[in-house]
């Protein structure tokens, strides 16, 4: 198994390696205190487990994360930190994912015996929604959401794509029909799909996870359960389950941090 490690503070480093050494000795271990060296071995040789530090000076743990699943969709990724707000409710969310600083071999092995932990729901959550690979929505019971139209359930992957930002409806059916003219026609027609958006949500009682205003509207980000927005919170279970797909049956969409 190949582990790469990663610290800008040289004693962290040094700290870092010395337990990954000890809790898995028979690894092919290599450890680094730049990003790009690090990302440039993963990408020449391969990488199984990576061990990143969350803060670093220019690229940060989840920016590197992000760029590595790019080499390897499979790649586990078990972030470190020396900041305590990382020990509340993120860590809650699974077994492991984080190891707080200073690093010790007992701590890395705990995070070596099982890789991929699943992710706990959130309880408030009226719907569960998957950006990784193909959009989708769940209700919390697990069940498939249904929508009476597919663009209407692409409006409502765009404005979960804009993470609570108000969208004109201008500017969805922008996304939506790239090259077609803006005119009355189209206007109703964005009109329809937002009436049968909403008459879908109301139909499972999720209609709250809209925000609607003047000629606008946006998603609630409280009220879903998002593993784009737990990967953005540094959640490393989302992190994990990111293999290197976003929304792929749209073509507007593109994922960033």
């Amino acid at each position: 198994m190949k582990m790469l490690c990663v610290d800008d503070e040289p004693l962290m480093l040094i700290m870092l390696e010395k337990a990954v050494r000890e809790a898995a000795p028979d690894a092919d271990i290599s450890a680094f205190r730049y990003q790009e060296d690090l990302l440039e071995e993963a990408k020449k040789n391969g990488c199984d487990v990576a061990f990143l530090d969350i803060h670093m000076r220019g690229m940060n743990g989840v920016e590197l994360a992000k760029e590595l699943k790019a080499v390897n969709p499979k790649m586990n990724i078990i972030f470190v930190t020396g900041f305590s707000e990382y020990t509340g409710d993120a860590m809650k969310l699974h077994a492991s994912g984080y190891i707080m600083k200073p690093v010790t071999a007992e701590e890395v092995k705990r995070e070596l015996s099982d890789l991929r932990f699943p992710i706990a729901p959130k309880k408030d959550a009226l719907l569960r929604v998957q950006c990784f690979g193909n959009f989708d929505v769940f209700l919390p019971g697990g069940e498939h959401m249904h929508f009476e139209r597919s663009r209407s359930k692409e409006i409502f992957a765009y404005l979960v794509h804009k993470c609570g930002s108000s969208c004109t409806i201008k500017e969805i059916a922008a996304a939506l029909f790239e090259d077609e003219m803006y005119d009355q026609k189209q206007l109703n027609y964005m009109q329809q799909l937002t009436h049968s958006l909403m008459k879908s949500l109301r139909a499972v009682g999720a209609e709250a996870t809209i925000v609607k205003s003047f000629n606008s509207l946006a998603v609630n980000p409280d009220l879903l359960d998002c593993d784009y927005y737990r990967f953005k919170e540094l959640d490393a279970g989302a992190v994990n389950s990111y293999e290197n797909e976003y929304m792929s049956q749209y073509y507007w969409a593109d994922f960033f941090i």
